[in-house]
């Protein structure tokens, strides 16, 4: 290879068992030979965002992406010192790109509920499903929801607060299985208005209200995949009001995706296409953040669990892309499947986490009995 950068990201990639234009489902066809320094000028960055311009394909790209996380590159770098030389030029693990601006949650959620009709189950569930019985995506999301009303031993006439909300899927189901009275907080007006279209006539209501807004005592509170739009200087905050809002005999039921290491920022490409300042938090920030305000009873860990889920949203998004297609691009499709299978690489590759933790203000008497 006489293209100084072609050999470096070829001998980076055979670090991890990928091959240029391999013939293996994981191996990468570069279509364009500016993608080398492009990719290593600014790692992640470029390498989505060249993903997203078609200079390079790989036919599994979630088991790219798994192989590529789980190869440690950084580490092997560092331990590397010809390596490290070669890209301290050009800077491929270059960790000071300009930070975006701010923005909140409406970039994901507001792009249209089309989108997310034709990419996730019938009840519109936007997290991990719980697939231990379940043979496909809606039966995964069900079992979920039930899962979360076991857990937290909800019954009939409970009032439960939900911090995040989402479509209104676990208010409906909580209302209509367990005869539950549900208050959502949402800052997303586009899934606020569907979610009160989709839970018309129950004893539900939904508040386009920030959660620090909350301020009503209820009998448990359910977060499902909301507090990783919160930031590392929030976690507190967040459980402040939780457990202000929580009556004492209460339970709080947490559901987030997890880092393995304490962060305090996010993949660059990630922050500025898919959720910008968004954060994965540890088990060290969020035991910070929880001391002295709860108790941990249950801490359950499923996220294998996240990448049959991603991919029954990829396949759900790609069968279906023909019915919304006049609303997006070309560049939109490929960088929403990129968002969905590197997503998909990251669980299987054991670098995110999912985590459903049970929190109770001072303890259940007798011990809290753990449910799968």
């Amino acid at each position: 290879m006489s293209n100084k950068s072609e050999k470096i990201v070829s001998d980076l990639l055979a670090l991890a068992d990928i091959k240029l234009q391999g013939d293996r489902p994981w191996d990468i066809q570069v279509k364009n030979d500016s993608f080398y320094s492009r990719v290593l000028s600014s790692g992640s960055m470029d390498l989505g965002e060249s993903y997203m311009d078609a200079w390079w394909e790989a036919k599994d790209l979630a088991e790219f992406f798994n192989r590529l996380l789980s190869a440690d590159l950084d580490e092997i770098v560092r331990q590397n010192k010809q390596l490290v030389f070669d890209l301290i030029k050009f800077r491929l693990f270059n960790r000071q790109s300009k930070k975006i601006a701010k923005q909140n949650s409406e970039h994901h959620y507001n792009i249209g509920n089309e989108l997310y009709k034709n990419m996730l189950d019938k009840r519109m569930v936007y997290t991990c499903g719980y697939w231990a019985q379940a043979e496909n995506l809606d039966q995964a999301q069900e079992d979920k929801l039930d899962l979360v009303c076991r857990k937290i031993g909800l019954k009939s006439g409970d009032k439960v607060m939900d911090i995040g909300s989402g479509w209104g899927s676990f208010a409906k189901f909580a209302a209509e299985k367990y005869g539950a009275t549900v208050i959502g907080y949402n800052v997303s007006s586009e899934q606020v208005k569907l979610s009160r279209e989709l839970c018309q006539g129950l004893p539900v209501e939904f508040k386009l209200q920030d959660y620090r807004e909350a301020n009503e005592k209820v009998d448990h509170i359910v977060s499902l995949g909301m507090i990783e739009h919160v930031g590392y200087k929030n976690y507190r905050e967040y459980m402040k009001i939780a457990a202000r809002c929580l009556r004492d005999n209460g339970l709080f039921l947490l559901q987030t995706i997890g880092s393995n290491k304490s962060v305090t920022c996010t993949d660059p490409w990630i922050n500025k296409y898919i959720f910008p300042n968004g954060m994965l938090p540890s088990i060290k920030q969020l035991s910070t953040a929880i001391e002295g305000l709860f108790v941990v009873e249950d801490w359950h860990s499923f996220g294998v669990y996240y990448d049959r889920t991603l991919l029954a949203w990829h396949d759900n998004f790609v069968r279906n892309w023909h019915k919304i297609k006049n609303d997006y691009d070309d560049r939109f499709f490929r960088m929403w499947q990129y968002y969905l299978l590197v997503s998909a690489g990251s669980f299987r590759s054991c670098k995110n986490r999912l985590w459903q933790i049970v929190l109770s203000k001072h303890g259940v008497r007798g011990g809290y009995q753990s449910i799968r």
